[in-house]
């Protein structure tokens, strides 16, 4: 709701959104930009939480994509199943790991 076209951001002193205006990550020259509504009501705490939740999110996502880049270049010494003579070297990157490693 901003731009000439909607009027001066300034006018909407008593909006909700204007709660999360200070908040890092807002940025010229959409300010607080939240497309779903999720913030609608103004509700700190569970703005709080759905921050917490995204930072954590997106830490395991990162994890998760090095999980599936660092065997591209590394493969551990020894065996996977030293029974069955089954070296790391064996086991193939990503999804095709599941036919080589018994019992998975």
């Amino acid at each position: 709701l901003t731009g000439s076209a909607w009027g001066s951001w300034d006018v909407y002193t008593d909006s909700p959104l204007r709660a999360f205006e200070s908040e890092t990550g807002v940025q010229a020259p959409l300010g607080y930009w939240d497309p779903l509504g999720l913030s609608k009501d103004g509700d700190v705490e569970t703005f709080k939480r759905r921050r917490s939740t995204e930072l954590k999110h997106g830490r395991v996502a990162m994890f998760a994509t090095l999980g599936y880049i660092v065997p591209e270049g590394v493969k551990l010494p020894g065996y996977l199943f030293p029974t069955l003579k089954l070296p790391f070297a064996e086991i193939p990157n990503g999804l095709s790991a599941v036919t080589k490693v018994p019992g998975a």
